[in-house]
């Protein structure tokens, strides 16, 4: 792992292969090895960037969990656009799972040109509800009260289908050894989000859309929602999966993400 210093936080990240650059962007309350199986197949044709976002794996909170209790999608998306800075990387395609489907959004929002390629996995774009909003407050005052563990125990039959064993020991380990402080300043800061679906009508860029069929976080409907809405994509529901189709079903989600990179190198 190497690291950089942001004005917020010093943030570390993988950086493996060469080529066209990918940044992989984790959902909560994970860490960069959420896309351990994409690192290792992608980086053998692209050049792979997978961070730990501020308050998750080893990057601490930074300075707007500790004074301000809330890290929101821009503040995310810029510490991602300081990281392409200093590897001078003017553009990647851009993944994103679940929030990091929402930070590639809030990244494509700001600055479009430094997006090659967007992939939007088990995410949705609408804005929250006051109904939601008081859940994600609610549940960041519970994880600062009580910790990781029980949140983690209550959710992992939802995060990856209980018939995908395999993978739920790991993203159990990645739940529970996030920073609280972190997770609760994520969820107060998504609580504010806006709403993606008018500029995801602008990305000029193509795009792929990618569900698991179980998902019940972002169901499929979220995921055609999307697909409607961008000018340029392509959706693929990967079957026997829930919300971590890159971890459950590794092979499936890595064809089809390998078919839309393929379709994005140009002619030399």
């Amino acid at each position: 792992m190497r690291f950089t210093d942001t004005d917020a936080t010093r943030l570390y990240f993988e950086d493996r292969g060469s080529g066209p650059a990918l940044l992989l962007v984790h959902g909560h309350p994970f860490d960069h090895t959420m896309w351990q199986p994409q690192i290792d197949r992608f980086s053998l044709t692209h050049r792979v960037i997978a961070p730990d976002l501020r308050g998750y794996g080893i990057t601490p909170p930074g300075a707007t969990a500790d004074i301000a209790g809330l890290t929101d999608l821009g503040d995310f998306a810029e510490d991602l656009v300081e990281l392409l800075d200093l590897l001078e990387i003017e553009e990647a395609v851009v993944a994103g799972l679940s929030m990091g489907g929402q930070i590639a959004m809030e990244l494509h929002r700001r600055l479009p040109e430094r997006v090659r390629g967007l992939v939007l996995a088990d995410t949705f774009p609408a804005a929250e509800t006051d109904e939601g909003k008081a859940a994600r407050n609610a549940m960041a005052d519970r994880l600062l009260k009580e910790g990781m563990r029980g949140y983690a125990d209550e959710v992992l039959d939802r995060m990856v289908a209980p018939y995908n064993t395999h993978a739920a020991p790991h993203v159990h380990r990645m739940m529970c050894a996030t920073d609280p402080v972190g997770a609760a300043a994520a969820l107060r800061g998504r609580a504010e989000r806006p709403d993606y679906r008018e500029s995801l009508t602008t990305v000029a860029v193509p795009a792929l859309v990618v569900v698991g069929r179980d998902d019940t976080y972002t169901p499929v409907a979220d995921a055609e929602e999307m697909h409607a809405l961008l000018p340029h994509s392509t959706l693929a529901v990967i079957e026997r999966a829930a919300h971590l189709p890159n971890l459950e079903q590794p092979e499936e989600f890595d064809s089809v993400l390998d078919s839309y990179l393929r379709s994005l190198v140009r002619p030399s």
